[in-house]
């Protein structure tokens, strides 16, 4: 029984990773909407907006960068080709 609850643990862990990931991506389209529309809306453009701006922009594409799916295919490759 310990094989199976180790095996549905397995199974369940990158189902969960891949989930927060997403839900950070729309959460960090969300943000970076918000913070376009308010530099936009009061048509003046302050440098601490474009700064908050910049930061999000930085946060998400690092965010991205973290995605799942690009660790389980490095993981997956044979230990010769990543040796190369």
């Amino acid at each position: 029984m310990n094989k199976q609850q180790n095996s549905e643990v397995s199974a369940f862990l990158p189902m969960l990773q891949k989930g927060i990931w997403l839900f950070g991506i729309v959460s960090w389209i969300f943000g970076l909407t918000d913070r376009t529309i308010a530099l936009l809306s009061d048509g003046y453009l302050s440098a601490i907006d474009i700064v908050q701006l910049f930061t999000a922009s930085f946060f998400f594409i690092s965010w991205l960068l973290l995605s799942p799916f690009l660790a389980l295919n490095s993981q997956s490759q044979p230990k010769e080709e990543a040796s190369s």
